[in-house]
């Protein structure tokens, strides 16, 4: 994909009125229900933010997270890559995947059981082509060292570490290839409470060293707020307010948000 016109300041991953409408099981043969899964969402993330998708479970969140990664069609509406509509060929595909990565709720089901985390994490090193053998071997170290992991973590299987460093192996896995945003849906949600500020300090620190993008979806909107400069906040498909997390926290302008602030734990709570 060409992407000489791109400016970096420019958003990397952009959806323009997307929606993403689903066929029910539950209808007629001859008229099956249709579930509006996303409904007009426009939202944009740029290198060196970080943009907080909120709202209560089934709301739409991680489909959007999933249009954003190219595992999920819009059915209607526009998605830019570095400011040109994403294609369906392999080559845009590979571009995308190298440009944008996903991190999952659950690192234990992320994540292969039977591979080593040293295959788990030179697999898109070699699925893309990138570097020597040796090359590799060094990416992956550097790493293990970049999440905090020391090197004796290459040589076991992801049953025997905890969840907090299963979910430190998912994030490397994420950065093998140099992405500019990574999508993070609900990171800590399935960690202790004694670990999950501990990842998002990580998040923070990545972003900070990186320049990067970074796309977190949550239900906690205090945990949103610990890690966004900008927030969305999502509820039946549809984005019903955004702005900085300090516009949001200040003066929220929906009932929603305000029943939300209200609502919420705060993100160290089980």
């Amino acid at each position: 994909m060409p992407a000489a016109t791109w400016n970096p300041a420019d958003p990397v991953i952009e959806l323009r009125g997307v929606h993403v409408i689903h066929t029910s099981r539950t209808g007629s043969l001859f008229k099956p229900e249709k579930v509006h899964a996303v409904n007009d969402v426009s939202l944009s993330v740029r290198r060196g933010e970080t943009l907080g998708l909120v709202g209560e479970s089934g709301c739409g969140k991680s489909t959007t997270a999933r249009v954003m990664v190219g595992l999920q069609a819009a059915t209607r509406g526009e998605v830019l890559f570095k400011g040109r509509p994403l294609g369906r060929s392999a080559a845009d595909r590979r571009e995308l995947g190298r440009s944008v990565s996903v991190v999952f709720q659950d690192p234990a089901t992320a994540l292969n059981p039977r591979m080593l985390i040293r295959d788990t994490l030179i697999d898109p090193l070699n699925v893309h082509g990138i570097g020597s053998q040796a090359e590799r071997e060094g990416r992956v170290r550097d790493l293990l060292h970049l999440v905090g992991l020391p090197p004796s973590a290459l040589n076991v299987l992801p049953r025997q570490i905890s969840g907090g460093q299963r979910q430190r192996v998912a994030i490397a896995r994420a950065l093998a290839l140099g992405p500019d945003i990574i999508v993070a849906d609900e990171p800590t949600s399935a960690l202790d409470v004694s670990v999950r500020a501990q990842v998002l300090n990580l998040l923070q620190d990545l972003k900070a060293s990186l320049g990067l993008g970074l796309v977190f979806i949550s239900h906690d909107i205090n945990t949103v707020r610990y890690v966004s400069d900008r927030i969305a906040v999502m509820n039946s498909g549809s984005i019903v307010e955004t702005g900085t997390t300090e516009e949001i926290f200040s003066h929220p302008n929906q009932d929603y948000t305000r029943t939300l602030l209200g609502a919420v734990p705060s993100l160290l709570q089980a």
